[in-house]
């Protein structure tokens, strides 16, 4: 009882600690590559924002689709968020315009937020062999095998054009095992 009553203000709305737990389970089922879980918690987080009746909140959902599939070197024109773009802030337009490319932003002290950075860089063709790396070692650390995939995949064309197939047949061994077909 002295807890409840030292914590101070009112405790959070219903809606915002579903959207909160359906943002986490969201982000964690698609990093880990289980599509149906994660597009059962999207639905679950929209929903939960649509009690609110507030688009912005639907267009940040958006936002970190987006930043999830960029780090797993997924990229579209995020037409979620786009279509939700007048009704977001200034803080989700300029988001929206680094995960384009349009803009960067600096390093972030997260392992998702520096992934979705690789990704970024990836995509605008910025970054350089070590990032490469260092993108599929912070991948395999959290255990996020969508995106490791992905990355692994670079790594293999790379070892391709250059020729390398003692390398490539141990990064195709690796995506072999990453995804459940290794024998």
């Amino acid at each position: 009882m002295l807890l409840c009553g030292c914590a101070g203000g009112p405790p959070p709305a219903d809606w915002q600690l579903e959207s909160h737990a359906a943002a986490q389970a969201f982000e964690r089922a698609y990093l880990r590559g289980d599509s149906r879980v994660a597009e059962v918690e999207f639905a679950r987080l929209k929903k939960e924002f649509s009690a609110t009746g507030r688009l912005d909140l639907e267009a940040r959902a958006e936002l970190l689709r987006c930043a999830l599939r960029a780090a797993s070197l997924e990229f579209d024109d995020c037409p979620g968020f786009e279509k939700l773009r007048a009704y977001a802030g200034p803080e989700e337009l300029a988001y929206a315009d680094f995960l384009s490319g349009k803009t960067t932003r600096s390093e972030s002290d997260d392992a998702l937020g520096r992934l979705v950075n690789f990704g970024v860089r990836f995509r605008t063709g910025t970054t350089n062999p070590s990032e490469i790396k260092a993108a599929g070692d912070l991948s395999s650390e959290q255990g996020w095998r969508r995106p490791l995939l992905a990355w692994l995949g670079v790594e293999a064309k790379r070892a391709e054009a250059a020729g390398d197939r003692d390398t490539l047949e141990r990064i195709r061994r690796r995506m072999a095992f990453v995804s459940g077909t290794y024998k």
